[in-house]
């Protein structure tokens, strides 16, 4: 099956990465992005498009302008996908590492290198808006003194020197991606990821509660008596209203009977509800 899927960066960077292995089984046309905003405005307006977009890193976190990105989008989560993060100072042929005055990525890329960073004190650190792009502008524009952080694989499609690999500062550094499908076809495009449902064991939810004391609690302990294990918590201001949160949620299950009883249970108890997805855990970890 031919698929096309957008991506945040381009050829080479961890959306492609990710995008290519959680389709392995595929044709894969990846459809670059220069941020996240456009990613999800390009499958919602063009159903025959997925999206795969990151939405939190073991290290550095949750990106929280994505979960808002999610919820307003109405696109639908079909499937995650957890990538182990790796990666490599490249630079052109013919440079050495003693050579290097610049070095480019991503901003998250560099927080993830401190420790291997920290052994170049003199070296400029320059962020920009993706690894493997990085890696591409070097190449683009034959500069020398340069350097780029980004996967190994960016390096052999841009021509360039892996000068160091391995170098992110946790190697259990990892990246969860989530597919996103436009709703007008992503009950058809989970069928043919999870062609049994009885495999559906991860849902994402949403919520606002109202502002009284052990609302929270309460939805908590319903779901904790359905079994309902929850793998993410995450709160967001609601932006105008002081002091309120929209509750992001991911609920791991194995009886999907038993979760619509928990769902059915907590709808009473909270506000402006929302399912944004019910998939397959990835457990590749």
């Amino acid at each position: 099956m031919k698929r096309k899927v957008v991506i945040q960066g381009i050829g080479g960077c961890n959306h492609y990465i990710a995008a290519k292995e959680f389709f392995r089984d595929d044709e894969v046309e990846t459809i670059d992005c220069d941020t996240f905003r456009n990613l999800v405005y390009q499958v919602v307006k063009d159903p025959s498009k997925l999206g795969i977009m990151a939405i939190e890193n073991t290290i550095a976190g949750s990106l929280l302008d994505n979960f808002n990105l999610l919820r307003q989008s109405g696109l639908v989560i079909v499937g995650e996908y957890k990538l182990r993060i790796k990666h490599a100072l490249v630079a052109l042929p013919g440079t050495d590492i003693r050579d290097i005055k610049e070095i480019n990525t991503h901003p998250m890329a560099f927080r993830q290198c401190q420790e291997f960073l920290d052994t170049l004190p003199n070296v400029k650190l320059v962020e920009k808006d993706d690894t493997a792009g990085s890696a591409k502008w070097i190449q683009e524009n034959n500069l020398t003194d340069h350097a780029a952080i980004c996967p190994a694989g960016a390096a052999e499609l841009y021509g360039m020197n892996i000068l160091a690999d391995g170098i992110e500062t946790n190697k259990r550094n990892f990246t969860r991606f989530l597919i996103l499908a436009n709703k007008a076809v992503a009950k058809d495009v989970l069928s043919e990821l999870c062609e049994v449902p009885e495999d559906l064991n991860k849902s994402s939810i949403v919520f606002t509660l109202p502002h009284t004391s052990g609302s929270l609690s309460k939805v908590l302990t319903i779901l904790s008596f359905y079994d309902m294990n929850l793998s993410m918590i995450q709160s967001m201001p609601i932006i105008g209203e002081e002091w309120r949160y929209q509750f992001y949620v991911n609920l791991q299950f194995v009886d999907y009977t038993r979760y619509q009883q928990a769902i059915n249970a907590i709808l009473p108890l909270t506000k402006d509800f929302a399912i944004l997805g019910e998939y397959m855990d990835d457990v590749t970890l």
